[in-house]
């Protein structure tokens, strides 16, 4: 079964900083981002369009499968808390989340492997949007 995997974009601060967490951090979680970060599109911090999931963004994204809506803040994983909403961009959740824009949706496996589909409702803050750029 192949799936068509969304394009996703990637500002050159995000990569700079993201190859650096994945060169520090071992094991599947890295490998999982890195593969993500091989398919990204990469574009300076002023030219990300403003629905696009980059680092520190909020997001509302839904389950597909269980219709749930969640928002959270795509994190470093040194700033990553569950009770703040904050997801790990080494979290399987937020590496897929990473480089989507509003109405994509992504499919990825969960340990254990049962499948998950999300889709992306909004972007409620984006750093580059709001002129944080770095």
């Amino acid at each position: 079964m192949s799936t068509q995997e969304p394009r996703i974009v990637v500002t050159s601060t995000d990569m700079e900083r993201l190859r650096t967490l994945i060169d520090t951090t071992a094991g599947d979680k890295a490998d999982a981002l890195d593969a993500e970060l091989l398919r990204a599109e990469v574009v300076e911090p002023t030219q990300v369009p403003p629905d696009v999931v980059t680092m520190n963004s909020r997001v509302v994204y839904r389950d597909e499968d269980t219709g749930e809506t969640r928002e959270v803040t795509l994190s470093y994983p040194k700033d990553a808390s569950l009770e703040q909403g904050r997801v790990s961009v080494l979290a399987p959740v937020g590496a897929a989340l990473l480089g989507l824009s509003v109405g994509q949706e992504i499919g990825w496996q969960l340990p254990g492997g049962k499948n998950k589909r999300l889709r992306i409702l909004s972007v409620n803050y984006q750093p580059q949007a709001a002129g944080h750029y770095h």
